[in-house]
């Protein structure tokens, strides 16, 4: 599967700041320190619908990420998954009577225009979950030989007990685990399970449902969270930097995932640093499609709006914060869009070097995108009220809101 083109990334003087994130699993902040290459693993779309604005915070939150990397002058090797088989796109393709292939490929297709248009850096692997399934099936084999899966009626269960770590990477407590998976595609209610939290590795072919050649294993699809493990230890193995989601991931999803890992392998963590994003909230209620009260990258794009404004207004919350939105914090983010542009569109300026140092402090600090856009805000300001006479202030400015931010100006 194909990613969408890289926007190019403009080099800047000097390097940029050692980065610090909010790590889930010890609840606060690390240093995410990487080796020359940095590895990033972020959880994709079920592509039944399209890119909402809650889609758009997360994926522009690890750009970000990537963007400091860059600018350390490391290598980014940043992987990103489709779960393009699954029972909500199922659904969805069933209540439209449109086929589920069709479906996923459309949104998919329209993800990617998206992703390219708010120009956030493309994945150097974007794996969907059917073009991993031969590599997930030994996956499910080498636990279930290992005593750490079980049959259950042809499906294949993981047994949670057979990882010391679980429950490390969320903090939760069982009975906030047991509510939070059936809410969120679990099955705890299933009887016969070992453990009531045990997620499914391999789902058995069922009548009208799509379904693979799985070996011993049987005809059948894989599990959510076996998926993501397939296709992260294939493309950046174990102990990579950063596993990154909205914060409803971090339950079940990373954690059965990293167990997954950690039992497949014998060596623990599975990632360095669990990081995750906000949710986005419209008119008081989280953005999901399940309650349709969602705001789309794309409808905006083709009622003309400019995708750059789109990405202020998603810069204008710290991408940890829960935060709802409105059309007024989209109109702050086009008058801001305007008035920086009016501002770089000056022959000189006053120096800018001091918002490149201050730009890249808050970005080094857990991602502070709200401080960045206030440090370019006070320069816009001082060129419009005084301007200054330094001939190259507008050049580097455009180029440092443009390589850290991800803003053509």
């Amino acid at each position: 599967m194909h990613a969408w083109p890289a926007s190019d990334v403009p080099a800047l003087p000097g390097t940029g700041r050692p980065l610090r994130l909010h790590d889930t699993s010890t609840g606060g902040p690390v240093s995410v320190d990487p080796g020359p290459v940095a590895r990033i693993y972020v959880c994709g779309i079920t592509p039944y619908d399209a890119t909402h604005m809650g889609h758009a915070a997360t994926y522009n939150a690890f750009d970000l990420v990537q963007r400091v990397w860059l600018d350390t002058k490391r290598q980014v090797q940043y992987v990103q998954n489709v779960t393009d088989v699954d029972d909500p796109l199922l659904e969805r393709a069933a209540a439209t009577g449109e086929d589920w292939v069709a479906l996923a490929e459309r949104e998919t297709a329209l993800f990617r225009e998206d992703m390219s248009a708010l120009r956030l850096l493309p994945p150097a692997h974007y794996i969907g979950a059917v073009e991993a399934i031969p590599g997930i099936v030994p996956l499910v084999e080498r636990l279930r030989d290992a005593g750490a899966a079980y049959d259950l009626d042809g499906d294949v269960y993981f047994s949670v007990g057979s990882d010391p770590h679980f429950g490390e990477v969320s903090g939760l407590d069982t009975a906030t685990m047991r509510a939070l998976a059936a809410e969120r595609g679990g099955d705890p209610e299933r009887a016969g399970k070992k453990n009531p939290l045990d997620p499914m590795l391999w789902r058995a072919a069922r009548e009208g449902e799509p379904s693979w050649d799985g070996g011993s294993l049987g005809a059948g699809r894989p599990g959510w969270h076996i998926e993501c493990v397939a296709i992260a230890l294939d493309h950046l193995g174990m102990g990579f930097d950063v596993q990154g989601g909205g914060s409803d991931l971090a339950f079940p999803h990373h954690e059965m995932g990293a167990s997954h890992a950690q039992v497949l392998t014998g060596s623990h963590p599975f990632a360095k640093a669990y990081v995750h994003a906000g949710m986005v909230a419209l008119d008081g209620e989280k953005m999901s499609k399940s309650r349709g009260n969602l705001v789309f990258v794309s409808k905006l794009r083709e009622q003309g709006v400019d995708p750059a404004a789109i990405r202020l207004a998603l810069l204008a919350h710290h991408y940890r914060s829960d935060w709802e939105w409105t059309d007024g914090g989209l109109a702050e983010a086009v008058e801001r869009l305007g008035r920086w542009r009016a501002a770089v569109s000056r022959p000189d300026g006053p120096a800018a070097e001091g918002v490149l140092a201050e730009v890249r402090e808050a970005l080094a600090h857990d991602l502070d995108s709200p401080r960045a856009l206030a440090a370019v805000d006070a320069w816009a300001a001082e060129q419009t009220a005084t301007g200054g006479t330094d001939t190259g202030a507008p050049g580097l400015l455009s180029r440092l809101v443009d390589a850290l931010l991800g803003v053509a100006l």
